[in-house]
């Protein structure tokens, strides 16, 4: 039997091997430094809260003596240890810490795996995550130099422990997450079903102390299957059940604690103390995110407060793995500059954006960049015209049925089908209207936040409006850029003489280069399923409705009723005052 010993041994030296040359290929292609320690990795380190619940963590330590700094990532995910096979991703980004001289602690979320608990999203966070800090400072190979980092969730976990924190903890990275999570779930007033219930049923099918192979087949072989029927049903409060199994507690509250001022969201916002982080802030943001708004308004609430953040925005989507590899190499020379006192690695400017349609990257002092806004007035015959109102003519007239809602293709939604998509399927439906402007005589950058001012005559006093920005090329696809939706309720919107109702809908922000003979599109519909909830026509609350009723809208586009698109354009020789840094990866369908 010895030689099967020797084959196995032989095998996993193979293996290994395989694995350091693609985390050296890896690190190559992130331009990081090279390597300077191999690894040692002790596993379930107990850390005991205050509530006596035990907390278990990884250790990733360069295997040399002395001091290192140390960063640490606290996670619902799982330790790699706890996801086998899975967790090759969590443990590269580990060893690509450690190997360049940093002490990397991973701890799972409390209730997650093998830490005790109940999993409660974002309510303990904030104290576990100080306990876990504080259990961190009192470690004899701890040097005195402590970092927070990872993305989402994981990004969600550092803002807690980092208000009013210890002198120790000197810099974050949130990548593609933010300080508020209200926002998320309830974009514009409407209800994120589809992130949201993608969310639960991975949590829920991953409520164990490991992965065995059951659940692996249910995350990987029947996971969209089981969240399109869920998705698809109504009234969707009864999604959750469909999909796990059974009404899942913080997927309820989220349907009912709907104000972003009440006690709950209150509690796990943490936008309102952003002031209290004394720790230097890396944000690390994608254009087609799911979190990018409450991001960017993080940014200029830490600018306000007299901090000085940085901010890189990426051409990404939120579950394109590139995006957390390159919020890796973000992380790593962040925390070179303040854990290791390289503080010449600061020279650039704090703020770093891909220019989409392009291979550029730019830099600027801050965001957004001075532009000049360009308005594009929605026509009767369906076109944009720059800088001219319409002359009188008949609104444009479409209906939105909430039994069969209008679909949403791409955009900034927790799917791998998120991101720039063809919109043409969607664009040839009766219950959505588009405007499309001349084919481009020159380049357009358009970079900062977009918006779209309707006027629009609905019988129903509450009902959802969608506004989509495309990039239209020669050859007929049409690309979302950007978006977003407005839940029209008493309140909400500039209510005319004749009854007309002007409405703005925050497209969020971008950065794209619209090339020369490509054309400017905006979209307007009345909901977009099952990204968005389907609006019943009523206010009935959150998904407690079957269908609804049809609502019939009139898009008002008359000389004293100027629906326009308004879109913030930099001038070329503008752009080019900022430094132009290395290539950017390109979005654009080829």
């Amino acid at each position: 039997m010895r030689w099967i010993g020797w084959s196995l041994a032989g095998a996993g030296i193979a293996m290994a091997t395989a694995f350091a040359a693609r985390r050296h290929l890896l690190a190559r292609l992130l331009d990081l430094r090279p390597a300077e320690y191999r690894v040692t990795v002790t596993r379930d380190l107990p850390i005991r809260m205050p509530d006596g619940v035990v907390l278990y963590a990884d250790r990733y330590a360069p295997n040399a003596s002395g001091l290192f700094p140390t960063i640490l990532i606290r996670t619902p995910y799982g330790r790699p240890a706890e996801l086998g096979p899975l967790g090759i991703f969590e443990h590269t980004g580990c060893l690509l810490f450690a190997e360049r001289g940093y002490n990397v602690i991973v701890q799972s979320a409390r209730g997650r795996y093998r830490s005790e608990g109940v999993f409660e999203p974002f309510v303990n966070e904030a104290a576990d995550g100080r306990a876990t800090v504080a259990w961190i400072g009192e470690q004899p190979w701890f040097d005195g130099n402590l970092g927070l980092w990872g993305p989402s969730y994981v990004g969600y976990t550092q803002w807690g422990p980092a208000i009013d924190g210890p002198p120790f903890l000197k810099a974050i990275v949130p990548v593609v997450t933010s300080a508020r999570f209200s926002p998320l779930f309830y974009p514009g007033g409407a209800f994120a079903l589809e992130s949201t219930l993608r969310w639960v049923f991975l949590i829920q099918a991953t409520n164990r102390k490991s992965l065995h192979p059951t659940i692996l087949w249910r995350l990987f072989v029947q996971r969209e299957r089981i969240l399109a029927r869920a998705l698809q049903h109504q009234p969707y409060a009864e999604a959750d059940a469909l999909a796990t199994g059974a009404s899942v507690p913080f997927f309820q509250r989220w349907l009912r604690d709907t104000d972003p001022h009440g006690e709950y969201w209150s509690r796990v916002d943490y936008h309102r103390q952003l002031h209290r982080i004394n720790a230097a802030v890396h944000l690390v943001a994608g254009w087609y995110d799911i979190f990018l708004p409450g991001q960017l308004a993080d940014y200029t609430a830490l600018v306000a407060a007299g901090k000085r953040p940085y901010l890189t925005v990426l051409p990404r989507a939120h579950n394109d793995l590139a995006l957390v590899f390159e919020g890796l190499r973000e992380g790593l020379w962040w925390f070179d500059a303040h854990l290791k006192g390289q503080r010449d690695l600061l020279s650039r400017r704090p703020v770093r954006i891909a220019l989409m349609g392009s291979h550029e990257w730019h830099e600027m002092d801050f965001w957004p960049p001075p532009a000049r806004i360009a308005r594009y007035y929605l026509q009767a015959d369906r076109s944009l015209a720059g800088d001219m109102p319409p002359a009188g003519a008949p609104p444009a007239r479409f209906s939105y049925d909430p039994a069969r809602p209008t679909p949403a293709i791409g955009g900034a939604v927790l799917s791998s089908q998120g991101g720039p998509r063809d919109q043409r399927l969607v664009e040839a439906r009766s219950d959505v209207l588009t405007f499309t402007s001349p084919p481009l005589m020159r380049d357009l950058d358009v970079i900062g936040p977009v918006r779209l001012c309707l006027y629009v005559c609905t019988e129903q006093p509450s009902f959802d409006l969608v506004g989509r920005l495309c990039d239209v090329y020669p050859d007929g696809r049409s690309i979302n850029i950007c978006d977003g939706i407005t839940r029209v309720r008493s309140g909400v919107g500039e209510t005319q003489a004749d009854g007309a109702r002007r409405i703005e809908i925050d497209l969020t922000a971008t950065a794209q280069r619209f090339r020369a003979g490509h054309r400017i599109r905006v979209q307007v519909a009345g909901g977009g399923s099952p990204r968005w909830g389907p609006h019943p026509g009523d206010d009935c609350p959150y998904g407690q409705r079957r269908g609804g009723v049809p609502v019939e809208h009139r898009i008002c586009l008359d000389a004293d009723h100027p629906s326009v698109l308004l879109l913030p354009v930099v001038e070329r020789s503008d752009l080019m005052e900022y430094h132009t840094a290395r290539k950017a990866g390109n979005l654009e369908r080829k």
